[in-house]
């Protein structure tokens, strides 16, 4: 059995597709997930699984078949989470863990195809891309920014992000 993390794009914001934490942890025991946590409500699981590829996979298909809807389930193993943590090259100018994004990926080479994005940086936003995440600063805001924006259309669904503060809650979590 291997620690892997969950992560689940688009679930709990807004009205439309709502997961109740504890029935994510049910979900994931009866796929045969052992000592299942959830991290906030926004769809961070933490268990001990078979692989992180078959829990994605399994999760996903979990989702659709419970809940009626599907949604995106990136996984990493938790030995990486230090790794990415340690690789932010953004955590230093980042004034609040809110506007720090970290963009956390099913697929790579997802990330390099946006190394051109880096160039568009301005004195409030910043991009930088590592080999299993890419890392996200405005100063101003999230929501309005064309840099976030960009990265968004090319990534599509194979990333899901969380902020720097949600990020330290996994690891805190991780280390219980």
């Amino acid at each position: 059995m291997e620690h892997c993390i969950a992560l689940i794009r688009g679930i709990n914001v807004g009205k439309a597709k709502r997961i109740a934490m504890a029935d994510l942890r049910q979900l994931a025991a009866e796929l045969g997930g052992q000592d299942a946590v959830t991290v906030l409500n926004s769809g961070n699981l933490l268990c001990r699984y078979a692989s992180t590829a078959a829990l994605a996979a399994d999760l996903e298909a979990g989702i659709a078949a419970r809940f009626g809807f599907s949604a995106r389930v990136i996984t990493l193993g938790a030995d990486a989470l230090p790794a990415i943590i340690a690789g932010n090259p953004l955590r230093d100018i980042a004034s609040n863990p809110s506007r720090l994004l970290v963009a956390f990926s099913a697929a790579p080479a997802a990330l390099q195809a946006c190394h051109d994005l880096t160039e568009r940086q301005t004195g409030t936003e910043r991009l930088a891309l590592g080999s299993h995440a890419a890392y996200f600063w405005s100063a101003d805001s999230i929501l309005d920014s064309k840099l976030l924006q960009a990265f968004n259309q090319r990534t599509g669904d194979s990333v899901t992000t969380r902020n720097w503060a949600t990020v330290l809650k996994l690891q805190q979590a991780l280390a219980r």
